[in-house]
Formats: structure tokens, sequence, C-alpha cells
């Protein structure tokens, strides 16, 4: 590692690869846990909002929305129940970090929804988790089963008049569930179809009708961290607007793929994927990175991009000078979203990447919506017919042209989702559709032409 790359910073994932620790409470009573439940026990729930508001934190999730101003938006006059979902349905491509945590140090998820839940007055929580998530599941009833006999959730938490029952529900693996509405439909055993926005806003019209806080399971886990340091100094560690550590996951052709926590914006994307994860495999170069999950735009290697940031800065960057926080990639016109960074060398064929994205986000689409419905199946179609010796030199145009009446004609992000993809795969690498096109075969077979 270069003298210039920050170490990194572990305090969600501290516990994480430690030999000697293990996922029971007795474990995590050892290290200190529970104690920054009693310290929010001692103030008033405005008090604790209060310092989640003041720490700046982030939603960890993928929107990267301030999760004390969200709590903020709860509408608490309403005389009807709130309730606090963790959305633990990790499915975005790309994605593998909290899962870590569920599996590894499930009382520090468990700790943060307590504190959570007695700061917005919520009586009732839910962790929806994925369905392949089988041990995850297990580990997490075993916990909450743990901790109801140490009295840090259910009844009377901590000898005082405050309860809160903790539920995990597992979900029916269904991408769509990573939508806070689509989750909640599904928890009230629906379709998982999102709601529309406005007036559907789980803060004030959430899980059956009443407001709701759905926070992600890295988020979570800060609020704890949040209450031992106080909001004021947890908003010291990172940066201004990007407070906090952040996990990223790395993933394709580097030589130490991996889980990484580092303090937000304190290292470069080159960094991570040069010193961090050991470059890329003998005699390889690097063609592009995803820089937060699949569904996030892909980046070329030789991009150059520069612009104004929001405090005023100039930049002039390179892929590899792009800052691993919430702003960086969105500056660079893509976005850190869940954390995934995907990193393709030379020898990746860009239209099959292309391809394997579109199926996915064609097999995941709930289907409520028209445009992404039929959409995302024709940009299947099409890329899979490319991939099998029937690419055109006009399918490029008809990829866009496809992808473009996706874009903001649905009700959730899902059509974004699976548009951007495709739209920055295409404009960025045409010489490689165009080469597909130019490489298949002069008679093709005539199935190989048919969009089925």
């Amino acid at each position: 590692m270069s003298v210039s790359t920050p170490k990194e910073r572990r305090i969600i994932l501290k516990h994480a690869d430690d030999p000697n620790y293990s996922n029971r409470i007795g474990c995590y009573l050892r290290e200190g846990g529970y104690e920054n439940l009693k310290k929010a026990f001692s103030m008033q729930p405005g008090e604790v909002g209060e310092e989640v508001l003041k720490s700046g934190v982030r939603g960890r999730g993928g929107a990267g929305f301030p999760a004390g101003m969200k709590w903020k938006f709860l509408d608490r006059k309403s005389g009807k129940p709130i309730y606090l979902i963790c959305n633990a349905d990790e499915s975005e491509p790309g994605t593998f970090k909290d899962r870590q945590i569920m599996y590894k140090d499930p009382h520090q998820l468990i700790e943060g929804m307590m504190i959570t839940a007695f700061a917005i007055g919520a009586k009732q929580a839910f962790i929806y988790i994925r369905a392949e998530f089988h041990e995850g599941a297990r580990i997490l009833e075993r916990a909450i089963s743990e901790a109801k006999k140490a009295g840090f959730c259910g009844n009377n938490i901590l000898d005082s008049e405050y309860s809160c029952d903790l539920v995990v529900h597992r979900g029916a693996g269904a991408y769509i569930c990573g939508e806070e509405t689509g989750l909640i439909e599904s928890l009230e055993g629906k379709r998982p179809n999102p709601r529309i926005k406005p007036p559907y806003f789980p803060a004030v019209l959430g899980l059956y009708q009443c407001p709701t806080i759905v926070n992600n399971v890295e988020t979570l886990c800060n609020v704890r961290h949040i209450i031992e340091l106080g909001g004021e100094e947890f908003s010291k560690i990172g940066k201004p607007n990007n407070t906090g550590t952040r996990i990223w996951c790395v993933s394709g052709q580097v030589m130490k793929p991996g889980y990484y926590e580092f303090e937000c914006g304190s290292l470069t994307l080159g960094q991570l994927i040069f010193d961090v994860c050991g470059g890329l495999r003998p005699g390889r170069s690097l063609k592009a990175v995803i820089p937060g999950g699949s569904s996030a735009k892909v980046l070329r290697a030789d991009e150059r991009f520069s612009g104004t940031l929001k405090d005023g800065t100039e930049f002039d960057w390179g892929l590899e000078d792009i800052p691993l926080d919430f702003d960086g990639p969105m500056a660079a016109g893509s976005m850190s979203g869940s954390g995934g960074i995907i990193v393709m060398d030379d020898t990746v064929d860009i239209v099959e990447a292309m391809a394997n994205v579109n199926a996915f986000y064609a097999h995941e689409s709930c289907g409520q919506c028209t445009p992404c419905r039929e959409g995302s199946l024709w940009m299947r179609k099409i890329s899979q017919r490319m991939c099998s010796g029937g690419a055109r030199e006009e399918d490029a145009d008809l990829l866009l042209s496809v992808a473009k009446q996706i874009e903001g004609r649905t009700i959730c992000a899902f059509g974004e989702a699976a548009a951007w993809p495709t739209q920055s795969f295409v404009t960025k690498f045409k010489e490689d559709f165009i080469r597909k096109a130019t490489d298949s075969p002069k008679e093709r077979d005539p199935k190989s032409l048919q969009l089925i």
C-alpha cells in the first residue's frame, strides 16, 4: 500500500474478521455492547434524534439521504402507530456489505435499531431480510431472542416503560423489495409494487398507512456509534456532507476483491483498486468501473471529468482521481449507490457485460409500469441477440432509444436502474457495439435475428 493511501478505519466492521469474536450476545457485551442503548435511554427521544441530525450521517442503502432529516419528516401528530423497518434486502448486484454485519455482528444492528425505535417512538420494528440469506435470518432470530432475554428489546426494555418488539420477516427474493415502498407492500402481504410518491411517503403513509421509517442495515448500525461519540464528534469522521465511514464492496478483475471500510472521501477510486485491492491481474489493463452497484452508470478508464462541486471547488479528474464518497462519483456522472464497485479489465466483453445486466433487470421488474416492464424486456432481447451472433450496427441506437423511453416514466427508480446501465454502456463504448456487429457472421442464422 502506498504512503499516501490511508489505512482502513473499521468502525462498523471492527469485529467482522476477528477470529476471537463470535456473533453471540456474551461476546458483544464484553466489547461494550448495549452500553449505548443505555446511554440513549438516559436521554430524551428528541435528543437522540438531534444527535443523529448533527452527525450528518447519510443513508447507506443507495439514495444517500440524511438519516436525521428523514426522521424529522415523521408524522408524529397523526395518532397512528409508528413503525421502524430495517431494509436488509441486499440485492444490488455487486453489493455484499450488509450480510457481513448480519452474519458476524447481529447485535450491533439490534442495538442500532432499538436506539432508533426509541428515538422515533416506534413500538414495533421489522428486519426485512432477503430470502436467500437463510443463515442470516437464523442468526438474527437467535440474536433477537438473546437480546429479549437480557432485556434489551421486547417488553419493558432496560426496566423502563418503553417496549418495542422486533421481528425478522423474510422476503421472497425480489430485487424490487429494495425499494422502500415495494418492501412495505411485501411486508403487508401484497405484491411488491412500489407506491406513488406523493402521497405515499413512508414517513407519513407507510406500513399499514402509518408513519414509518425505513433505513438500511449499515445506516442503523451507525446510530449506535453516533450515540457513543456524540453527533458533533461523529461528524468529524470523513468530511462535510460525507460523514462517517463507508463500506465498499469490490468485485471483478482485481487481485484482492472484498469489503473494505474507510472514512468517507479519504481515498480515491484508484487508491482502492490499485493499492488496497492489489491492482489488476498480471498483464491486464483497466477498462471500466461501475462505482455503485449494477444500476450505476459505468465509467471508462480513459475518461476525464471536470466541473464544480457543490462547495464551489473546481475539479479535473481522471477515473483514478475520483474521491470515494457520495459526491465524487456523482460529479463524475455516476453514483456511489450501494457501495458496490465492479472492476472490469481489458478482457471483458462490454456488450456481454451489458447483456448480463439487462437480463437481471428484465427478470426483476415488478411489471407495474409499462415502460419498465416492456422496455427492460426489449433491452434484454436485443442485447442477447447481439451476443448470439445477430448484432446489427443500428442496435446501439435502438438500445439507447428504448432506454430513453424508460427513464423518468416509471413510479419508482427501477426504471432508471434499468435504463442507466444501457445508456452509459452504449454511449461510452459505442465502438464495441459497432465491432460486435462487424464481427457477426455476414450470413447470419435467421434465428439469431429473432427477438425471442
